[in-house]
């Protein structure tokens, strides 16, 4: 699987934010969810959070009615950030306490 190499990994052994993240891209396209929420849960949760938004803006649409639409992008985005800093800590903890490498290769 062709995968694009972090600079930041690379000079500090550590990951960046956005590691994994092309490969979590890569196995939800394979249908492979677990695979992919270990490589980087955001893509997963942005799968989700655009698709609840966009059906709750399509109902609003056709049926007339705002209430329908959730309309909630500002707490969409929070909740993306809070991941990806979770994330962060979480694999560089895994990583420099305990030597575990999530992102090695499955």
């Amino acid at each position: 699987m062709l995968s694009l190499p972090c600079l930041f990994h690379a000079m500090t052994g550590l990951y960046c934010p956005g590691c994994g993240g092309t490969r979590a891209v890569q196995y939800l396209l394979r249908g492979e969810l677990l695979l992919s929420f270990q490589y980087h849960p955001l893509v997963l949760y942005a799968v989700a959070a655009v698709a609840l938004e966009a059906i709750t803006f399509l109902m609003a649409e056709a049926c007339s009615d705002c209430r329908l639409y959730l309309g909630h992008e500002k707490l969409l985005v929070y909740v993306a950030a809070g991941i990806v800093a979770v994330n962060f800590v979480v694999k560089n903890g895994l990583l420099i306490v305990w030597g575990i490498d999530l992102l090695s290769g499955a």
